[in-house]
């Protein structure tokens, strides 16, 4: 049985560079607010979706502007409703990676979360989430200049 990661992919109008800035130092304009920017190597932030508890942190681990980013889950608090307390830290250690690709077409952009897998619990909500920031507010944002972010 092969073990599928989260793995999508949106084409854009922004350049790589642009594409490379949105999943570092410019994440608020489309996910959530974090407490700092990612903008070296080492450098971490946690991402809260409020008025709840839920946060993620993630460590920048790698970077090759414009691209790829690499991201790694460090700390984790995923609270949800109705799910066991397993949900909350199974993002710990799982991987975010974005290839960026330029082509005659405009940015492509992929995204896979290594480790996301239909076998967590939270894969049918966090996949969701993706979704909707990924497919939706970062396609958005980098077309239009305006995302759709988590205001909470």
């Amino acid at each position: 049985m092969t073990i599928q990661n989260y793995k999508k992919w949106i084409m854009v109008t922004a350049d790589a560079a642009q594409a490379f800035d949105a999943v570092t130092s410019g994440v608020a304009h489309w996910w959530t607010r974090p407490d700092q920017p990612l903008r070296q190597i080492g450098d971490r932030a946690r991402f809260s979706f409020p008025p709840g508890q839920s946060y993620w942190t993630f460590e920048l681990t790698g970077a090759d502007k414009p691209s790829r980013v690499e991201w790694t889950c460090v700390g984790a608090l995923h609270i949800h409703e109705g799910q066991p307390k397993a949900i909350e830290t199974e993002w710990l250690g799982t991987q975010v990676f974005w290839d960026i690709h330029t082509n005659a077409g405009g940015t492509r952009i992929d995204l896979e979360h290594a480790g996301l897998t239909p076998q967590l619990l939270c894969y049918d909500i966090c996949e969701a989430g993706w979704d909707m920031f990924f497919l939706g507010s970062l396609q958005q944002y980098l077309d239009t200049g305006q995302g759709a972010p988590h205001r909470g």
